[in-house]
């Protein structure tokens, strides 16, 4: 064998290399922009591409074959949009769970007064209660203390074994049947995660109306709020030591989702 013809085989395999990665990173790159924290804008799109490109480099060795380019024909069209609607998916699934805090935490910012506190949120877009944003926060500490981070690459890993790219989508209808189980979810985890503190506030607000009603000359409702307030952050924080587990069981509900969802 010529260097020119060794050449020419070692050209080959580069862009083989290159092919296989670029279709790696297609499902990979949709999830990580459509996944809570590392998806929000307070990430840098550089640096978002260049976690997309790391991994797949990493990822596509282990990964099963992925179909030859035979250029842009409506074939190939089809399966990178059916690459991105996965990888999208997966991450939704993901930011959806988060979601559950921050709607607990609007829960709970209703129950002690601080519904009114409001400021921008770079990590959802938009503005959002104080207390929503910390217990967004707190999901994203967990996330990563747990290995979170690690399980989205298995369910990655699963994802690509379960449904290689270019294969048929799963039955539309089975991941639709999904959806309502998830939402259940949602709403349980982040009714339980802020009952015991709204329940509380609600027989502190009681409290004061019946002090009202028996000594309306004290005037205690111009102590409610503050005292609301001050009781509202101390249970809060009692709450913060108890919030790994249920935190815990809705990333495991939403990682069985996103590995379903491709089966």
């Amino acid at each position: 064998m010529d260097s020119a013809t060794g050449m020419m085989i070692d050209g080959q395999q580069a862009f083989a290399i290159i092919g296989n990665t670029l279709w790696v990173m297609l499902r990979i790159g949709a999830m990580l922009m459509a996944m809570p924290m590392v998806g929000t804008r307070a990430v840098p799109m550089r640096v978002r591409a260049l976690l997309a490109v790391a991994l797949s480099v990493a990822l596509a060795p282990v990964l099963p074959p992925v179909p030859l380019f035979q250029g842009l024909d409506s074939l190939t069209v089809l399966s990178i949009l059916r690459e991105i609607a996965v990888g999208v998916t997966m991450g939704f699934l993901l930011r959806l769970i988060f979601e559950a805090g921050a709607m607990a935490g609007e829960m709970i910012a209703q129950s002690t007064g601080l519904a009114f506190a409001q400021m921008s949120d770079p990590l959802r877009g938009g503005s959002s209660g104080v207390i929503g944003q910390w217990f967004y926060l707190v999901f994203g500490l967990l996330f990563f203390t747990s290995n979170g981070h690690l399980a989205v690459i298995s369910v990655l890993v699963d994802s690509y074994k379960a449904l290689p790219v270019g294969t048929a989508l799963p039955d539309a209808h089975a991941v639709a049947a999904l959806a309502p189980t998830l939402a259940v979810h949602i709403f349980r985890g982040a009714l339980s995660l802020a009952l015991p503190l709204v329940v509380a506030m609600l027989a502190i607000n009681l409290a004061f109306g019946v002090l009202a009603r028996a000594a309306p000359a004290l005037n205690p409702m111009q102590l409610g709020l503050p005292v609301a307030l001050l009781l509202g952050m101390m249970l809060l924080t009692l709450l913060a030591g108890e919030l790994g587990p249920p935190i815990q069981r809705l990333f495991d509900t939403a990682f069985d989702a996103a590995r379903q969802t491709t089966l």
